[in-house]
């Protein structure tokens, strides 16, 4: 006969942890985004964006940034370029160049960015048009 026993810890799968008294969840007027890993020059993301929601038009002076979709739809402005992923498709988007992240779909688009760069703080956004009204620059 096989006992089985509760574990009275908790997960810590899905609950934020504080790191260096900074919780990596953040809320957004478009969804969410939790920093999974920071390191120097580098910041790993995972971003949820709500169906029919979508990100200021932006850009860094300071980073670049790799883009996976998990799942969902994604589309994606880059410069002049626009372009629809869907899970397991990824782009690039180059330093100072203006850009904007968008879930079309009817299920939230869930996807793991990766920052490189000199500067990786949430300060370095200069937004250009923003649904809600966060067109401040922000650049430092």
């Amino acid at each position: 006969m096989v006992q089985i026993q509760e574990n009275p810890q908790t997960s810590t799968l899905h609950t934020p942890v504080e790191i260096n008294g900074i919780t990596p969840t953040e809320m957004r007027p478009w969804g969410s985004f939790t920093t999974l890993e920071e390191g120097p020059g580098y910041k790993i993301k995972r971003i949820e964006v709500n169906p029919g929601h979508r990100l200021s038009l932006q850009m860094h002076h300071h980073r670049s940034e790799h883009w996976i979709v998990v799942s969902g739809t994604a589309k994606v402005t880059c410069g002049e370029n626009e372009q629809v992923l869907f899970t397991n498709q990824s782009t690039y988007v180059p330093q100072c160049i203006n850009h904007r992240l968008e879930n079309p779909g009817v299920i939230p688009l869930i996807l793991i960015e990766v920052q490189n760069g000199e500067y990786l703080g949430e300060d370095d956004i200069v937004r250009f048009q923003d649904d809600y009204a966060r067109t401040e620059s922000k650049a430092k």
